[in-house]
């Protein structure tokens, strides 16, 4: 069987406040990513404090804590994520520095969704916000994905995003490198961590999956299950993944629940999960080649 690909998403907008172990400063970024792919990580995602950097300077803020990584291992998968802006520019010009410093995936969320915090009233609260890329953004950032050689991440929150990502596949126009993740929708509010049905996308079940599944059917694309606002390890979807051939996403940018792991044990948790269905767990140069990113 194909080996797994474990991915950590180490920080994302969790605050210390919810999760103490979340990695802000490049100091921590960097200590938190070893420990991830130490513990079986084969991809290591991080974003950096705020949204308000672009261009060089959000490069420079990532490449502070990516340095230290690379240092002791050259072969460590890490991605950035979007920034903030209204412009594809702003959005994402970053990745071409990072690209040329030794990114080798770039996030593309083939889609649009809604997101908001969790009303008194059980009705989406005051901070909502539309998280969107436009069919004009996506074609412009797979032209800087395929010019910089990037493996596009591409993150599924709703069926809408996986029916963009399998046009691109079928027309040959996706780059080379595309790893689809599932994003399913959790019990807890992504934005402000409480109990909520304010959420999106497909629930966390064995349905939900095969119905992603059934829409990939034909298709060689690798691809990966997590939720946001939950535990994947937890609701049994990181088994069903495992069995069917799929990968797992993990990370404190996904989890929510009682518990305050560290990124490094919930890593270890799937790694255990891979042990007991007899799966080997990927390495950053075997996902790498796993992915076909390019070199």
């Amino acid at each position: 069987m194909v080996p797994l690909i474990i991915e950590a998403a180490l920080n994302g907008g969790t605050p210390k406040s919810r999760q103490p172990h979340t990695p802000k400063t490049p100091v921590e970024i960097a200590t938190d990513s070893l420990a991830a792919l130490a513990a079986g990580a084969g991809v290591v995602h991080t974003h950096i404090q705020g949204y308000t950097a672009t261009g060089d300077a959000a490069a420079q803020e990532y490449w502070a804590g990516w340095a230290p990584v690379l240092d002791q291992q050259p072969d460590a998968i890490l991605y950035a994520t979007v920034a903030g802006g209204k412009s594809a520019e702003d959005r994402f010009g970053h990745y071409r520095d990072l690209a040329r410093r030794g990114m080798r995936m770039g996030a593309l969320d083939p889609g649009s969704v809604n997101l908001a915090t969790h009303g008194d009233d059980g009705l989406p609260g005051t901070t909502s916000f539309v998280y969107q890329t436009s069919y004009k953004d996506i074609a412009w950032l797979t032209d800087v994905l395929a010019a910089e050689k990037l493996g596009p991440s591409i993150a599924v929150y709703e069926p809408g995003f996986l029916r963009a990502t399998l046009a691109y596949h079928r027309a040959g126009r996706l780059p080379k490198g595309a790893f689809v993740k599932f994003y399913f929708g959790g019990a807890y509010n992504m934005l402000d961590g409480q109990k909520s049905d304010i959420t999106f996308g497909l629930p966390p079940t064995q349905k939900a999956l095969e119905a992603y599944l059934e829409m990939m059917e034909g298709c060689d694309l690798p691809w990966a299950v997590t939720i946001l606002g939950g535990c994947v390890a937890e609701t049994g979807l990181a088994k069903l993944a495992i069995e069917r051939g799929g990968h797992v996403r993990v990370g404190l940018e996904d989890y929510a629940g009682p518990r305050t792991p560290t990124n490094a044990e919930l890593v270890a948790e799937i790694v255990e999960m891979a042990k007991a269905a007899g799966r080997p767990v990927a390495t950053s140069a075997q996902t790498a080649e796993i992915l076909g990113l390019p070199a």
